[in-house]
């Protein structure tokens, strides 16, 4: 997840419900799927959900998500548009469940405001202040958790005060040997090796 693929560098598209397949779930907002069989990316609109290694609620929301959407489910997709990293940015239905509206009814995300539009935004407000007065997933402490855009951004802002010319304390993919060591080092919160923030890192390691 990044706040900057919601940026004006949005191409808005026009397309029919689409019927897509599941094939992996990356992080509480981002699902991989296929379609005609081709490989699609696919960022949940109008929804943020926690970081993975915003512990232990990112994780939660990808479990939320991966028991909703089972690997080889039949999904709907309802584009809005695509992301600066090519990825589809849509609504996602399973036999007429909103799965974006499931995940902020059970407190797994956050409503994402700032970009709402194209969104019932009544409908997501009533389910984000159900979960919160049910103090659901995110709501569980007062006023909720630190939002995820604002995570990420006190994140990007301490890695610029810490970092110097050299890459001390930091891997590469190519370093590390593993997907499977790669995926740790993210929960970790190394979110850099997720370059293009599906939440996935050193995807090449899979190769």
């Amino acid at each position: 997840m990044n706040q900057l693929i919601f940026l004006a560098a949005l191409i808005v598209v026009v397309n029919p419900a689409q019927a897509s397949t599941v094939l992996s779930i990356g992080d509480g907002d981002t699902i991989s799927v296929t379609e005609k069989n081709q490989r699609i990316k696919v960022r949940l609109a109008c929804i943020d959900a926690p970081e993975t290694s915003q512990s232990p609620y990112g994780m939660e929301a990808r479990k939320q998500l991966q028991n909703l959407l089972s690997i080889g489910s039949e999904v709907t997709l309802k584009i809005k548009a695509t992301d600066r990293y090519g990825r589809s940015v849509a609504e996602v239905s399973k036999g007429g469940i909103n799965i974006n509206q499931s995940l902020v009814g059970s407190g797994n995300s956050f409503v994402y405001w700032q970009y709402i539009s194209g969104c019932d935004r009544q409908t997501y407000s009533r389910l984000e202040n159900n979960a919160r007065l049910r103090k659901f997933g995110v709501w569980a402490v007062p006023e909720g958790i630190q939002r995820p855009w604002d995570y990420r951004r006190s994140r990007k802002a301490g890695n610029a005060s810490t970092t110097s010319g050299s890459n001390s304390g930091r891997y590469r993919c190519k370093e590390i040997g593993s997907w499977s060591r790669a995926q740790e080092l993210l929960r970790q919160g190394h979110t850099y090796l997720d370059r293009d923030g599906d939440g996935e890192a050193c995807e090449s390691l899979k190769q």
